[in-house]
């Protein structure tokens, strides 16, 4: 038998969500590395908020069981 707080963590996917929209930001970032690299760091940190932003959105989507 699992413990409560183990199959919980194992449930959650907020940190592939949130890790999943950072990569997608660092692979657009590199696109434009030449270009400058403000538009770089600003594609990192879209990444990490759209991330941010999704993770309640799709957990409140999901219902608890």
């Amino acid at each position: 038998m699992e413990p409560e707080n183990k199959k919980k963590k194992k449930d959650d996917k907020s940190e592939w969500i949130i890790g999943g929209t950072t990569i997608i930001g660092l692979g657009i970032g590199f696109i434009f590395f030449k270009t400058s690299v403000y538009i770089f760091l600003a594609c990192l940190l879209i990444g990490v908020g759209v991330g941010l932003v999704l993770t309640p959105i799709i957990a409140k989507i999901k219902k608890p069981e």
